[in-house]
């Protein structure tokens, strides 16, 4: 957990939730990335991020999330996106 106190102090933009119960888990291929994208039970937000291979599903899962907010464009309509630092399960 220090190491989560030292990201948050040195970026003001980062957030973190604990004990998180992941009720949504997709995972999709883009080029030589899986892209994943999670819902969390209480946000109505999707919570995404990268990683080189699939992983197991994380549906049911309390996991700790360090991450941003970000806001995306589709067709002149803005979405809010969480964008993923860090997962850990918990």
């Amino acid at each position: 957990m220090p190491d989560v106190k030292k990201l948050l102090k040195k970026h003001d933009q980062l957030n973190h939730l604990d004990m998180a119960k992941v009720v949504s888990h997709v995972q999709r291929d883009k080029d030589d990335w899986v892209l994943n994208t999670i819902m969390l039970e209480g946000y109505d937000v999707p919570f995404r991020y990268s990683r080189k291979s699939v992983y197991r599903s994380l549906v049911g899962a309390r996991v700790n999330l360090t991450y941003y907010p970000e806001l995306k464009s589709i067709a002149g309509v803005q979405f809010e996106t969480m964008t993923v630092v860090r997962i850990r399960r918990s």
